[in-house]
């Protein structure tokens, strides 16, 4: 080792300080982790200048802006699956895809849909933190909610519905706010971690008609239980509700 130091150190970033000694410039990382550990190599080798330039561009991405929440978009059913199986929070999802419509709107249905979109983006705001929210552009309904605890469904609320009107059919959308507060407020209860609780599947599962299920309904386990509402009226062209 005549003539040699032997330094002790990872030649990871080794190239990017002798590029810095040669000529005060350097590319920093964009990576913090990186971004860290060549810090700490320009620490080790007492480069003062490198650390402070580190430092300066750490505290710049701390205080840079970081969305709120960020809302997956399903592209395939394979991704949905994913998501939802491997999210530790309640799920919910809205499906909203006007190409599925094959007859027109009644007058509100474009108001209603937007307001469903907005409600989804409301409630992200305020449970993203404890809800994963996800949105689907690809499926088969035109305006859905969907949720989920535990990785299976609980609930589902559609929102359209095929209208009789003078000569032809129409799509009607509505806005069912109350229920699907309810059902949101229902998966808050799947926050805790993933163990089989019975009593709590049966509250969330149970329909709220209170109907008598016949013996063979009775057989099923209330895990392969989904309540799906669908909000379905029939009504006249000006999309008022027929008299009972």
């Amino acid at each position: 080792f005549d003539g040699w130091i032997l330094i002790d150190r990872c030649g990871k970033h080794f190239g990017v300080i002798l590029n810095y000694l040669r000529d005060d410039t350097i590319v920093l990382p964009k990576n913090r982790q990186e971004m860290k550990e060549l810090m700490a190599e320009a620490k080790y080798y007492l480069i003062q200048g490198l650390v402070d330039m580190c430092q300066a561009a750490l505290q710049d991405k701390k205080d840079a802006y970081e969305p709120v929440c960020n809302i997956p978009i399903i592209t395939s059913p394979k991704e949905e699956e994913t998501l939802i199986e491997s999210s530790m929070k309640p799920v919910v999802k809205l499906l909203y895809n006007r190409s599925n419509n094959k007859y027109s709107y009644t007058s509100n249905s474009d108001d209603n849909l937007l307001k469903n979109i907005e409600l989804f983006d409301k409630l992200s705001l305020r449970f993203n933190g404890r809800v994963l929210f996800i949105k689907d552009v690809i499926g088969d309904e035109i305006c859905c909610w969907s949720f989920y605890g535990q990785g299976r469904k609980l609930a589902e609320v559609c929102c359209t519905s095929i209208v009789y009107a003078t000569e032809k059919k129409q799509t009607k959308v509505e806005f069912p706010e109350a229920r699907i507060y309810e059902e949101t407020l229902n998966v808050l209860l799947y926050e805790t971690p993933r163990v089989p609780d019975n009593s709590l599947l049966e509250a969330t599962s149970r329909n709220r008609s209170q109907a008598s299920h016949s013996e063979d309904d009775e057989g099923f386990e209330l895990r392969d239980r989904v309540r799906r509402i669908h909000v379905k009226r029939y009504s006249t062209y000006d999309d008022r509700q027929l008299a009972h």
